[in-house]
């Protein structure tokens, strides 16, 4: 089946936190991580016929969803657990929240790898724990896991949870087999649980190959793995997510956390989608895959015609591209106003994603090419100006 995603789409005066968070009329939003295309055509059935019911109460979870999941998850990544491993909750960012809670105390030290995902931050620091930052190794224009430091950090008595990024927001790398078993090996011996944020997961191009980390079998029992299908099937708003923890005691203590933080409720709209995405909705999800990789490589393309000085991180999965801008020594908040003011381009910051992104921006480009060539030619503008 063919899926048109040049169509073009208008999210103007719609409340869409990218398109309305700011007033400029004729502005690019190329920042935040939802993708400007429509979700895949059976959830939108679906919730055409849910909405037609015209009844939107409390709503039970089905064992149909349970089985869609795992299902999936079995069929293309090759990892099985158990309906009873599952825990769902309202996002991923409200997952890891209470995951941090339930596995840590305040004062304990939580292991990130920046630059990282900003949510990050809030969640650790929420949970009244500190940051420990293994800074992820920039070379040959990709990033590499500083694994003497890690060990280092996780040495420290205070670690308690190293969370991962995996695939990697914003890098865009997606950990090896050996990178993630050698990560596992160092945070078992020093008794630090890994928590795996997988939220980017269906979004890898080949051939690189996506590992769910609680797949790895020498390291099962001492993880947590929280996903969604919000990334790729564009449904963030319909706020879902799945945390998988095999290890009783750890999902008891989860789960208690998930009810403390009153996260333990979903609307009904999240589960049909879930439901619909991982049973009908694979063809225009490797369709969707496609039309983003032929995207990067028209940014890359670009760079190397127009902005051949400017250097861009290889990008392995997600649909965000890493822009290195350190050669201006200007800091990435003033690029990002000046963007936006000057061209009407909006990018995110590098330093929102910790010390190690200062210099960096980041570029969404989950939109229809049309309008992804027009931000490209305004980025032009701006750097040739500077």
């Amino acid at each position: 089946m063919y899926y048109n995603f040049d169509e073009p789409t208008n999210r103007h005066k719609t409340n869409s936190y990218k398109w309305d968070s700011n007033e400029k009329d004729d502005l690019i939003p190329l920042w935040v991580a939802d993708m400007d295309f429509k979700t895949a055509p059976p959830i939108i059935e679906a919730l055409k016929k849910r909405v037609e019911q015209g009844i939107f109460g409390y709503t039970k979870v089905p064992q149909e969803y349970y089985d869609a999941v795992r299902n999936w998850f079995s069929r293309r990544h090759g990892w099985n657990f158990g309906s009873d491993e599952m825990i769902y909750t309202s996002g991923v960012v409200p997952a890891v929240s209470a995951v941090i809670k339930a596995l840590t105390n305040p004062g304990d030290k939580v292991i990130v790898q920046t630059p990282v995902y900003n949510c990050f931050f809030s969640s650790i620091r929420n949970n009244g724990c500190e940051v420990s930052e293994n800074e992820l190794i920039l070379r040959d224009g990709s990033y590499y896991i500083d694994f003497a430091d890690l060990e280092n950090r996780a040495s420290d008595a205070g670690a308690k949870v190293m969370l991962l990024c995996n695939p990697h927001n914003p890098s865009g790398r997606v950990w090896t087999e050996e990178e993630l078993l050698r990560i596992g090996e160092i945070c078992e011996k020093n008794g630090v649980t890994v928590v795996s944020d997988e939220i980017h997961c269906e979004l890898v191009y080949r051939p690189y190959k996506y590992i769910p980390y609680a797949s790895l079998s020498d390291h099962a029992e001492k993880s947590v793995v929280c996903f969604s299908p919000s990334k790729a099937f564009n449904i963030a708003g319909l706020q879902i997510a799945n945390i998988v923890c095999r290890n009783d005691q750890m999902r008891a203590k989860i789960d208690k956390a998930i009810n403390i933080n009153e996260v333990c409720d979903v609307n009904p709209f999240g589960v049909i989608a879930t439901i619909e995405a991982y049973t009908k909705g694979e063809e225009w999800l490797e369709a969707l895959v496609g039309y983003l990789y032929d995207n990067y490589q028209t940014v890359v393309d670009f760079f190397k015609r127009e902005l051949p000085d400017i250097p861009l991180i290889k990008l392995e999965g997600t649909y965000l591209v890493w822009m290195d801008c350190r050669q201006f020594n200007i800091s990435s908040e003033i690029l990002e106003e000046r963007m936006i003011d000057e061209t009407g381009v909006w990018l995110n910051a590098g330093s929102m994603y910790g010390k190690a992104g200062e210099g960096f921006m980041r570029i969404n480009i989950a939109c229809q090419r049309k309008r992804l060539c027009e931000g490209l030619e305004r980025i032009k503008k701006f750097f040739s100006s500077i």
